[in-house]
């Protein structure tokens, strides 16, 4: 990371009370991005990645325990060939690069989603970091990469089906709790917020059942544009809701 984000950075937020613990962020706008500036597509993951790292250092600093981001959907596979290849060369190269600073500052990064299809010399860096950061509590980094939530749900149901068919598990037993277990993120609690940068106004097949509750922010600011200052309005407008979590106001 560069010595500017390596620097402490304050905490301006008035309210530390009603900070959400977990916040997931759909990062679009890459794209878009480098085409405003005539750059190629592959300058604005660039520029993403580097907006990341800015805003996992807030996240950390301010006291926000939980960190999900949107680096790579199914669906994405179906980008020129040239920018999936970027792509997964540039993961590779960020988690060397990366590794042992973020370890050291006290990251766990976890990565969520199909991770099979990856490349095998990105799949070795994953797992790499995964049990190198596996004991850290500063902040949890949670990586959705070849990532679809509707998947997710079910490979979960057949996981529950098996353990039916096996008859160590009764169809009596399945309740929310129970097939919340058997999803990526059976480790990390429902997130408290959702950002989506680039004002598009969709979840994009991304913890469709995590954020049943989830509070939404969206910014027409392009991800490589989000910021500390961007972060806090998004903070500050959560901080304005009123979560009745579908409970009657008296």
């Amino acid at each position: 990371m560069t010595a500017q984000l390596i620097s402490t950075i304050s905490t301006p937020i008035k309210d530390l009370t009603k900070l959400p613990q977990h916040i997931a962020i759909i990062m679009d706008g890459n794209g878009r991005w480098a085409k405003n500036k005539g750059l190629p597509r592959i300058e604005g993951h660039r520029r993403g990645a580097n907006t990341l790292k800015e805003i996992l250092r807030c996240c950390k600093n301010w006291g926000i325990k939980t960190l999900t981001t949107y680096a790579f959907s199914t669906e994405n596979w179906g980008r020129p060939l040239t920018e999936v290849d970027f792509l997964m060369a540039l993961f590779e190269r960020l988690l060397r690069k990366e590794l042992a600073e973020m370890n050291a500052e006290g990251v766990c990064i976890r990565f969520i989603g199909d991770l099979s299809p990856l490349p095998q010399s990105l799949q070795q860096s994953m797992y790499q970091a995964m049990e190198t950061t596996k004991n850290n509590q500063a902040v949890y980094f949670n990586v959705a990469i070849n990532y679809g939530s509707r998947l997710e749900i079910v490979k979960a149901c057949r996981s529950i089906a098996e353990k039916i068919e096996q008859g160590e598990l009764k169809p009596e037993a399945i309740d929310e709790s129970l097939l919340s277990e058997y999803l990526y993120t059976s480790d990390s609690p429902d997130p408290d917020l959702l950002i989506r940068t680039s004002g598009e106004m969709r979840l994009s097949n991304f913890l469709l059942w995590q954020m049943a509750y989830t509070e939404i922010y969206i910014t027409e600011t392009l991800w490589p544009d989000f910021n500390q200052q961007e972060l806090l309005q998004a903070l500050e407008s959560y901080q304005k809701r009123d979560r009745r979590f579908g409970r009657k106001v008296s």
